[in-house]
C-alpha cells in the first residue's frame, strides 16, 4: 500500500532462513540466463506494491504505486507501467493516469495505490486504491476504483463509480478500503479482496463486468495484522497471501508475507497449524520475510507463472543501506523484486524457504523450443494440415490442423492464448496422440490421450470468443491442463489425465467446426519442482553455564538496566509484572534483565506465560526475549497485545540519522504460554550478528521468522523484558532461559 499507517496499529512480521538461497535445477538442453534483484533497477529506484500480467503481445507488464520513480525527481508517477520480454530487463512505458486524470468521485490531489490488473472479458481492468474522495473534506476516505483499457499499456479510462465506496469506521474516520486484488473462480464468479489494518481484509463478489461490488462482504483476515491481499488457486485450495507489519519504517521495516488456505474463496482461511486468519490470536504461515541479506520489508506481493510452469512471486523490499528515496524520513525506497515461489507439502514458500535473493539467480523461463508470437505473416515453423490458416495483426486464425516442425519430448509445458471465433472446439495436440481442447458446444475442457478421456465443466457464463490461456503440463505420464483468463492462478477449469505412456513428438493446433484464433504458442521443458525446504535452525548441545532454570533465585550472571523490584524468582520461575514503560523511542523507561551470550553461533530459548486474553484492546503489553546492545539498538521478540490481536512480534530499533527508528516483523501465533527462540549467527563475510526469531505454541513445532542484524564490532547481550502497559495488571512468568550450541 502507500505510506500512511495508523500509529501503533501493527507490529512487524517475519519468516525466512539464514541458509543460502538454493538454485532451481536447470532443465536439460536449455540455456539458463541469470538475473539480480531488484529487477526494477533499470526503470526506477522505487516501484512499490508491484503486480505483473502477461499481455496479448506476449510481453509482461508491471504496475506500481504512485511515487516518484527516481531519487531527486520528486514528481509522482500515477501508477507507473513497465514492460519486459523476459521478466528481468524492464523498460518504462508511461503512467497509467495523467496528472489531471481522476474519477469523478476522487478529490483533487488523490493518489492511486496498489494496482491490480486482470483480464475480464475482452478488456483489462485495473483495480486501484483511491486515497481521497469527495465523501469527506478530511481526506483518507479511501475507496477502491477501477479503470479499463484495451491493452495492458492503456489507454486507461476510469469507471465513474467506485467498486467499493468509502466505509465509515466504528472507531472514527474511514476504514482502510485499500489494496484491492481480484480473483475469478471456477464457476465464473469474480471476487474482490480488499482492506488493511483498520477494518481487516474482506472479500466481496463482483458484477460480471467486474466494476461493481455486489452482495455482502465477508471478513477473511483480521484487522490490525493484515493488508495487501492476493488470492490464487492451487491444487484445489484457495490461498490468501497477505502482508503484515509496517511497510514503511525505513531501516527498521519488517513487512513480510504470510498465507492461509481454504476450500472456498470466502474462507475460512487457516494457516499450517489450523489457526484462522480471523482469530484474535491471529494465524498466518510465513511465505516471505527478510533473511539477513540487504533486503528488509519484503512484502505486498503479486504472482506469475513462467513458460516452464514455475511460479514466481513479485514484491517490493527495502535495501537497508538505502532505505529512503531522497532524504532520511521521506518516501521509503521500495524497488521491485522477483523470486521463485515453491510449493512444499502444500504450502508456498520463497526459494524453498530461504527468502529474498541477493546475487545472481537462474531467471524465469520466457522462451523455448517453440515460441510463436505470429509477428510475421509466414508460418515457416509450422506444417499445414487440413483447413485454412492465416496470420494477421499478430494472431493466427483458421480451422483444421497445424503442426509445429519442432519435435519435443520428456516433461513439457505447452501454452496458447485461444479464442473460439466460430469453432465448435479448439485446442492443442501433442504427438498426435494427446489433445486438450475447449469444447464450446459441450461447455467443457476436455483432455484425451489414447483411449482415455477426462473433462471439467466450464463456467456457466463462459464466453468462447473471449481470449483465454490454455496451459498443458505433462510430467511423465501425468497430464494437467488449465484454462484461465490471464494465467494468474485463477483457473476456470482444470483437467488431469493419466496417460498410457509419456509424450514425444510435435505439438499441433486444432480447430473444428469453424475458425479459432491462436497466439503466444510456446513449448518448453517443464520446470523441476523443489521438493524440500532449506534447513531451519536446530539446537545442539546445552550450555548450562549460560542458562538459568530459576530454581534457586536469580543467577548472579544477570544484571539490570533500570532494575524493577517487582520482578521476583520463586518456585522455579521468574515472575515479572508488565511495566507501564517501553524501550522504543527516546523514553527508554523499561527495565531490561541481561546476561552475556556465548561467543559464536548459538540458540537461546525461553518459555513465557502471559495471559493477555483475546479480542480486547491491551496495547501493548508484552514479554519475551531481547538481543540488546543499548537502549537504541535492540531486537525484541515477544508475545504482545496489538489492539484486538495477539501476535509474536520481533521488533527492532536502531539509530539512524541522529535518532532511534523502530519497526518490526511478525513471526507467528502466540498461546497463553509461548516458547521463543533467537538463533544467533555471525556472518563470516561481514562480521554482522544475525538473529533469527522462532516461536512455538507447544515447545515442539516451531515457526521461524525473519532476521534482524547488528553491526560487526558490537557485543549483543541476551535478556528478558516485560513491559508495554501495567493495566489491567498481568504478570509474565518465565520458566527458564536456556542456551544451546
Amino acid at each position: 500500500m502507500g505510506h500512511l499507517r495508523r500509529g501503533g496499529a501493527v507490529a512487524a512480521v517475519l519468516g525466512l532462513l539464514l541458509a543460502a538461497t538454493p538454485a532451481a535445477p536447470a532443465a536439460a538442453g536449455r540455456s539458463v540466463t541469470r538475473y539480480d534483484n531488484p529487477i526494477s533497477a533499470g526503470v526506477s529506484d522505487t516501484f512499490a506494491d508491484p503486480v505483473v500480467v502477461r499481455g496479448d503481445d506476449g510481453s509482461w507488464y508491471a504496475y506500481g504505486t504512485t511515487d516518484p520513480l527516481r531519487e531527486g525527481e520528486r514528481q509522482p508517477h500515477r501508477v507507473p507501467i513497465a514492460r519486459s520480454t523476459d521478466l528481468v530487463d524492464w523498460a518504462y512505458v508511461g503512467d497509467a493516469f495523467g496528472p489531471d486524470q481522476r474519477p469523478p468521485y476522487a478529490a483533487p490531489g488523490a493518489a492511486f495505490w496498489a494496482p491490480d490488473v486482470r483480464r475480464i472479458g475482452d478488456r483489462y481492468v485495473m483495480y486501484v486504491t483511491v486515497t481521497d474522495t469527495t465523501v469527506s473534506p478530511e481526506g483518507s476516505d479511501y475507496a477502491v476504483g477501477a479503470a479499463t483499457a484495451p491493452t495492458p499499456a492503456g489507454p486507461w479510462t476510469f469507471a465513474d463509480q467506485p467498486v467499493v465506496a468509502p466505509r465509515p469506521g466504528g472507531g472514527g474516520g474511514f476504514l482502510w478500503t485499500i489494496d484491492p486484488s481480484q480473483f475469478t473462480d471456477t464457476d465464473g464468479t469474480s471476487y474482490l479482496y480488499y482492506g488493511s489494518y483498520y477494518g481487516g481484509i474482506s472479500v466481496t463478489e463482483l458484477s460480471p463486468d467486474g466494476l461493481r461490488a455486489v452482495g455482502t462482504p465477508t471478513l477473511v483476515a483480521i484487522d490490525n495484522k493484515f493488508e495487501g491481499s492476493y488470492v490464487l488457486r492451487h491444487d484445489g485450495w484457495y490461498y490468501l497471501f497477505a502482508s503484515t507489519a509496517n511497510c514503511c519504517a525505513g531501516p527498521a521495516t519488517g513487512y513480510s508475507v504470510q498465507v492461509g488456505r481454504a476450500r472456498s474463496p470466502h474462507g475460512p482461511f487457516l494457516d499450517r497449524d489450523g489457526i484462522p486468519l480471523t482469530a484474535s490470536r491471529a494465524g498466518g504461515t510465513p511465505v516471505l520475510t527478510q533473511n539477513g541479506n540487504r533486503w528488509i520489508g519484503t512484502g505486498h506481493n503479486g504472482f506469475l507463472t513462467d513458460l516452464s510452469g514455475q511460479d514466481w512471486i513479485v514484491y517490493h523490499a527495502i535495501d537497508r543501506s538505502d532505505p529512503y528515496l531522497d532524504e532520511p524520513f521521506g518516501i521509503n525506497e521500495r524497488p521491485m523484486l522477483l523470486d521463485r515461489l515453491d510449493w512444499i507439502d502444500g504450502w508456498p514458500t520463497v526459494n524453498a524457504g530461504a527468502g529474498p535473493s541477493d546475487g545472481p539467480r537462474p531467471a524465469p523461463v520466457t522462451t523455448g523450443p517453440v515460441d510463436e508470437r505470429f509477428d510475421t505473416a509466414g508460418l515457416a515453423g509450422w506444417r499445414r494440415g487440413a483447413g485454412d490458416w492465416r496470420v494477421a495483426d499478430g494472431r493466427l486464425t483458421g480451422s483444421g490442423s497445424l503442426t509445429s516442425r519442432t519435435t519435443v519430448g520428456g516433461d513439457v509445458r505447452v501454452e496458447a492464448d485461444l479464442r473460439l471465433t466460430g469453432a465448435r472446439d479448439a485446442g492443442v495436440a501433442l504427438a498426435d496422440r494427446v489433445e486438450v481442447r475447449v469444447d464450446a458446444a459441450a461447455g467443457r475442457l476436455v483432455a484425451r490421450g489414447g483411449g482415455r478421456t477426462a473433462s471439467a465443466a466450464l463456467p456457466a457464463g463462459f464466453t468462447p470468443a473471449d481470449r483465454h490461456n490454455l496451459a498443458v503440463e505433462v510430467r511423465g505420464r501425468q497430464l494437467v491442463a488449465e484454462l484461465s483468463p490471464a494465467r494468474l492462478g485463477d483457473q476456470l477449469a482444470v483437467v488431469t489425465l493419466r496417460l498410457e505412456r509419456p509424450v514425444a513428438g510435435r505439438v499441433g493446433l486444432r480447430a473444428a467446426g469453424g475458425p479459432a484464433e491462436f497466439d503466444n504458442v510456446s513449448v518448453t521443458r517443464l520446470y523441476v519442482p523443489a521438493r524440500a525446504a532449506v534447513p531451519e535452525p536446530r539446537v545442539g548441545r546445552a550450555l548450562p553455564a549460560y542458562s538459568d532454570e530459576f530454581a534457586g533465585g536469580l543467577d548472579p550472571a544477570w544484571s539490570w538496566v533500570r532494575p524493577d523490584p517487582a520482578a521476583t524468582v520463586s518456585g522455579g520461575a521468574l515472575r515479572w509484572p508488565t511495566q507501564a514503560a517501553d524501550l522504543t523511542g527516546t523514553g527508554n523507561t523499561a527495565g531490561v534483565l541481561l546476561r552475556d551470550a556465548p561467543a559464536g553461533d548459538y540458540v537461546v530459548e525461553t518459555k513465557v506465560t502471559l495471559d493477555l486474553g483475546e479480542e480486547t484492546v491491551r496495547n501493548y503489553q508484552q514479554a519475551g526475549l531481547v538481543a540488546y546492545v543499548d537502549d537504541d539498538r535492540f531486537a525484541r521478540l515477544a508475545q504482545v497485545a496489538i489492539w484486538n490481536t495477539r501476535q509474536v512480534e520481533y521488533g527492532y530499533e536502531l539509530p539512524f540519522a541522529g535518532q532511534p527508528v523502530y519497526g518490526g516483523t511478525i513471526v507467528s501465533t502466540p498461546a497463553t504460554t509461548t516458547w521463543l527462540r533467537l538463533a544467533h549467527r555471525v556472518d563470516p563475510a561481514t562480521g554482522e550478528h544475525e538473529f533469527r526469531a522462532g516461536s512455538s505454541r507447544d515447545g515442539t513445532r516451531w515457526t521461524w521468522g525473519g532476521v534482524w542484524t547488528f553491526p560487526a564490532g558490537t557485543t549483543p547481550r541476551i535478556g528478558l523484558v516485560a513491559h508495554g502497559g501495567a493495566q489491567p495488571p498481568v504478570t509474565a512468568e518465565f520458566d527458564y532461559v536456556r542456551f544451546y550450541r
